[in-house]
């Protein structure tokens, strides 16, 4: 089943089709993981985006039942060099084309990969749709040019109330932004009592959870995009100790006074190097965001930069000066990618430890 890959600027590649049949308009960006495609496929980050894969074979491995970073994944489809048909795995349960079938999830193969992700690179993400073969792709592009892509990414894949995933230790509350798994497992293995909550509950209603800490979440889209959130982080900070990972930590330094700014084509993959400023260790991280926080704009915040990209010089991380608050850009429960700096969640919980023995003496 020929289809095409069609640019806003009129690029078009041809390729055959897997997955769902269905044509898809999105956001084209591209992740540079070597591994890992099934956590990224699920990671509601990539909401309302059309995911190109700079490694050339994907699926060849399957599709397990273990490695899902959400149960409905959000991405609109997948751009790949090739597509395995027969993957070989012992805990393969399904190939990848079968799996996007299930998810009604629209995919090309067989473009020149390479060739996309230079012009993204050159250009920036682009509009894209992936169409059948047989449509006029002048169309398509006039189409594309005056399409306004949805910006309530948030609210597609945040939950819709709230859950607790029980635990005996402290009690966190999760504010849900389009959460990864990964980072539910690793407060679960550290024995949180984790209450979930949607992305628009307000600083009053979560306090009156009593937690013992906040988390902010990973989620797609521009952090200038969730007004309320920015307003809650507001309430929060200085309450008890937060800890925010990717859109969580850009939305904390818009509530504390910093800015934010579309990056050219974003961090995604595996494998970005981001060095910590107060010990000098530099970690491989996992990274998806298309938007990061101006360095220039934290001199007048209370905050202080703790990480930045080796790549680029980015902000990476930022802390409170004052308050018991930490941020970081990357991914350090990782899934896909490498698990370097988990240990931040132990830093979370004893943040928790201190804040506790504190209000302990007080009292």
């Amino acid at each position: 089943m020929k289809k095409q890959l069609i640019l806003e600027d009129g690029t078009v590649f041809t390729g055959e089709g897997f997955g769902s049949d269905k044509d898809i308009t999105g956001e084209v960006v591209f992740t540079t993981g070597m591994t890992g495609y099934q956590e990224t496929l699920s990671d509601p980050s990539y909401c309302g985006q059309i995911v190109t894969f700079t490694y050339p074979l994907i699926g060849n491995y399957g599709i397990n039942r273990d490695d899902f970073e959400t149960i409905q994944p959000a991405v609109k489809a997948l751009v790949v060099k090739e597509a395995a048909d027969f993957p070989s795995n012992f805990r393969s349960e399904f190939s990848i084309d079968e799996y996007l079938k299930m998810k009604d999830i629209p995919a090309i193969s067989g473009i020149d990969t390479r060739k996309l992700t230079r012009i993204i690179r050159q250009y920036g993400a682009l509009k894209g749709a992936i169409v059948s073969a047989d449509v006029n792709p002048e169309e398509v592009v006039h189409r594309l040019q005056a399409t306004v892509l949805p910006n309530d990414q948030v609210a597609q894949v945040s939950t819709k109330s709230a859950y607790p995933s029980p635990g005996r230790g402290f009690r966190v509350v999760l504010i849900d932004f389009g959460m990864k798994h990964g980072i539910l497992r690793e407060l679960n293995k550290r024995d949180c009592d984790v209450i979930v909550v949607p992305h628009n509950t307000t600083g009053e209603e979560i306090m009156q959870f009593k937690p013992d800490g906040i988390m902010l979440t990973n989620g797609p889209g521009n952090p200038k995009d969730v007004p309320h959130a920015i307003e809650t982080i507001k309430y929060l900070i200085g309450k008890v100790p937060i800890f925010g990972i990717c859109l969580g930590h850009q939305l904390f330094a818009l509530a504390s006074g910093a800015d934010t700014f579309r990056l050219k084509f974003g961090h995604r993959g595996s494998n970005h190097p981001v060095k910590d400023l107060e010990t000098g260790r530099t970690a491989l991280t996992s990274q998806n965001h298309g938007f990061a926080v101006s360095e220039e704009s934290i001199a007048k915040t209370d905050l202080k930069v703790t990480h930045i990209a080796l790549n680029d010089g980015t902000v990476e991380g930022l802390a409170h000066k004052t308050h018991p608050v930490f941020t970081v850009q990357y991914h350090p429960e990782a899934s896909p990618g490498p698990e370097d700096d988990n240990i931040l969640f132990d830093r979370f919980i004893n943040m928790m430890k201190e804040n506790a023995a504190k209000e302990t003496q007080h009292a």
